[in-house]
């Protein structure tokens, strides 16, 4: 009895070491504008514990990540963006975020869309 609870224990604990993904990708839609918007989200996305990568692309909008899936989630980043300003399609940065970002990157603003060609 003692071996078979043994076995079970080391099959249980191969198995969750193995699910863990230490260098999961991931893409991500995010709202930006320009290149101070690229700064600002790669920033706030490399501060994440866990990303090891995060490059955003301005005219696609997507952020490419690695990351140890054992240290973070996609929530996680995505909510570590959003309260530096920028939306996801998942979670919204707030008025407060948004507004706290440089006025040329207000990418809510069609005027501002415009004048950078968007």
């Amino acid at each position: 009895m003692k071996k078979l609870f043994l076995i079970t224990v080391i099959l249980f604990g191969t198995l969750s070491v193995t699910a863990q993904n230490k260098n999961a990708r991931a893409l991500l839609e995010v709202d930006g504008i320009c290149g101070m918007c690229k700064e600002r989200i790669e920033k706030a996305a490399i501060k994440t514990k866990g990303v090891k990568s995060a490059v955003w692309d301005m005219q696609t909008h997507e952020l490419s990540l690695i990351y140890d899936d054992s240290k973070t989630d996609l929530k996680t980043i995505k909510t570590n963006i959003a309260a530096v300003g920028h939306d996801t399609k998942d979670i919204k940065a707030t008025l407060e975020a948004y507004e706290s970002v440089d006025p040329c990157c207000r990418y809510r603003d069609e005027a501002v869309r415009k004048a950078h060609g968007n």
